[in-house]
């Protein structure tokens, strides 16, 4: 389709990379490997306060509140501590054991691959993402999808998180980009998408949980497959 775009902008976890489904695999198989089982008797509700607990911290780490090196650990003593669990210890060989296995997993959302094939013969990708640089890395390439992309900014290197404009900034200006030719897609209508439309470039909304808002933005899919109706 012939758009006014060249450049388009992705977010990778929860966008490309399947972050929900490759930590629960993960945090499943260390739960058991530590047996955790003998003092948690359900697994799944362990994973579940896990991922309440460390969207709260990343929106921290986010405002610039936390650092990287206390989310890795605090994540896990946290999620511990409902359960009674004091062990910190425990906590950091459950963060280390975490970076080490969850980056290496390779389920992305679905429809990824056939549309990064759809849209690279003809428009110029990249990544922006929150995530740590060298864990975002690792599942670019375990996964395949660094073959796809020219850059990738994050921002523990630029030094602001997304929805701050100076992220957007930094990945346009590295790859001499214009507003008018780039878009942002992302999963995240606060952080990827408010933030792009402050900034001034345009937006698709990827909101597979049908999220309700009021927000005007410029698009808005439930499948990335419906990015072939776009671009």
């Amino acid at each position: 389709m012939l758009t006014k775009y060249s450049q388009i902008f992705f977010d990778l976890d929860r966008t490309l990379w399947d972050f929900d489904r490759n930590s629960t695999e993960t945090l499943t198989e260390l739960f058991f490997r530590h047996n955790l089982d003998t003092s948690i008797k359900n697994h799944e509700e362990f994973i579940s306060i896990f991922h309440e607990v460390n969207l709260e911290l990343w929106d921290l780490y986010r405002r610039g509140e936390m650092t990287k090196d206390v989310l890795r650990v605090k994540r896990f003593q946290i999620s511990f501590e409902q359960f009674g669990i004091n062990d910190d210890s425990l906590a950091a060989d459950f963060g280390d054991e975490y970076l080490e296995i969850s980056p290496k997993k390779t389920i992305l959302i679905p429809h990824t691959k056939e549309i990064l094939d759809y849209l690279a013969p003809h428009y110029t990708l990249h990544i922006i993402t929150n995530g740590f640089l060298a864990t975002q890395q690792i599942k670019m390439k375990n996964c395949s999808l660094d073959k796809y992309f020219k850059s990738l900014t994050t921002s523990e290197v630029v030094g602001h998180n997304k929805p701050r404009p100076e992220i957007f900034h930094k990945a346009l200006s590295f790859v001499q980009a214009t507003k008018d030719e780039s878009i942002m897609i992302g999963d995240d209508l606060e952080v990827d998408i408010l933030g792009a439309k402050k900034y001034g470039i345009d937006q698709v909304f990827l909101n597979r949980d049908q999220l309700v808002h009021t927000e005007n933005i410029t698009h808005e899919i439930k499948s990335l497959i419906e990015l072939k109706e776009i671009l």
